[in-house]
């Protein structure tokens, strides 16, 4: 039998660890919990999302093969989510595929924003 493994946390790669946490803090609610120059991290009692700062980190280009994972988020309205992330530094690609908002966080990486499930 495979020993479980339970998620705990997510580590992206990053320019600046501090404004990140920042980001994703205000999005999700999460508090910062570590900020330093160069390793920051939010969560609450089950999940974390880390960043760490890598000096030559570089953003994916969308839509490209360098993407290598990206996060989704559920909220209540979508079309509000997306002008409140924007108004916090996101920025929107032009390139949309679905019933989702493609953005990009304040570096570049992607996350998507999604409805409440029907």
């Amino acid at each position: 039998m495979t020993t479980i493994a339970k998620l705990i946390a997510v580590t992206m790669d990053c320019a600046e660890p501090k404004r990140l946490a920042d980001f994703y803090s205000q999005i999700t609610g999460m508090p910062v919990q570590y900020a330093e120059d160069e390793y920051a991290g939010i969560g609450d009692d089950t999940t974390a999302i880390y960043f760490q700062r890598v000096p030559d980190w570089k953003a994916p280009s969308w839509p490209g093969a360098d993407k290598q994972f990206h996060l989704d988020f559920r909220v209540p309205d979508v079309a509000r989510a997306v002008e409140e992330y924007v108004a916090l530094g996101a920025s929107k690609p032009e390139f949309q595929p679905g019933d989702w908002v493609v953005l990009a966080d304040p570096e570049g990486h992607l996350f998507c924003v999604c409805p409440e499930r029907s």
